[in-house]
């Protein structure tokens, strides 16, 4: 990872000991003495993301559909999100409900996300560089760090909870359409719980913070699909913002309504439903 003249070794070269000696003796002025590795490995930086991550009946997802410099565990975090987004389409295929185009939905959501990952992964690699200019741009990533706003931002990026998808055909979609829900303390119809606790079954959820009757009356012809729940957030929580969100199995908010949308709110709620789970 540190030693830029050695970059260019084909990966099936072994490394050795006095080969890693050696780079560290050109950093800090000596070797150490390192006897006894336990483990010497050699990789790339190469960055590569398939064109397409459905063709048919063939679906990527993980290091199959992109391959980056293995910075900060993001390999692992895309991996799994791929397979989180993938996994419930599939289901709602096989089961007979999906509804058209959300195999497609895969790669409309996941690949600009697989791009993404590589892009900041490659602007990671030059934080690797041991030169003077390198470490001064180390240093001023630490100084920058330091600001919490910053700090946030680039938490997010790499541990991927920044990820929201395109709100669709939504008309006026809420603001949080296609975001992660916030995963918050509610006391519902079942009990206390957390909001990632409701999606433990693998369905969709449909919570009513506000009492709405219509809402899950409406929600309740895709029961097969859907488990609507009502609930209460607390009042300094974000979830109290909203009157009732709809929530994919993947986490994702498929659909919001506020005071401001509360006209509509029916007539949203069910193209939402249909947009995402088929005909009730």
């Amino acid at each position: 990872m540190f030693d830029p003249e050695r970059a260019h070794v084909p990966t099936s070269e072994p490394v050795t000991l006095g080969e890693l000696e050696s780079g560290v003796a050109r950093i800090v002025g000596r070797g150490f003495g390192m006897r006894d590795p336990r483990w010497l490995s050699r990789f790339g930086t190469a960055t590569r993301v398939a064109e397409r991550y459905r063709r048919g009946r063939v679906l990527l997802a993980g290091d199959a559909a992109h391959i980056h410099f293995p910075a900060g565990g993001q390999g692992l975090n895309v991996g799994l999100q791929d397979a989180m987004n993938l996994g419930w389409k599939l289901a709602a295929e096989l089961n007979g409900w999906a509804p058209p185009r959300l195999l497609d939905s895969y790669h409309d959501e996941r690949h600009p996300v697989g791009l993404a990952v590589g892009r900041n992964t490659e602007i990671q690699t030059k934080l690797g560089d041991v030169s003077e200019a390198g470490l001064a741009l180390r240093k001023m990533m630490s100084d920058l760090l330091a600001m919490e706003p910053v700090n946030r931002r680039i938490s997010e990026l790499v541990s991927a909870l920044d990820v929201a998808y395109p709100p669709g055909d939504t008309a006026a979609a809420h603001p949080w359409v296609g975001r992660r829900a916030p995963d918050r303390a509610l006391v519902t119809d079942r009990g206390a719980a957390r909001l990632y606790e409701l999606l433990h079954s693998g369905r969709f959820v449909l919570l009513d913070l506000a009492g709405a009757v219509d809402l899950r009356e409406t929600g309740a012809a895709w029961s097969d699909r859907v488990d609507v729940v009502r609930a209460t957030a607390a009042p300094e929580s974000d979830l109290a913002a909203v009157d009732a969100v709809l929530v994919r199995p993947d986490g994702h908010v498929a659909w919001a309504s506020d005071a401001a949308r509360r006209a509509t709110r029916l007539a949203d709620l069910r193209s939402a439903l249909e947009s995402w789970c088929g005909p009730a």
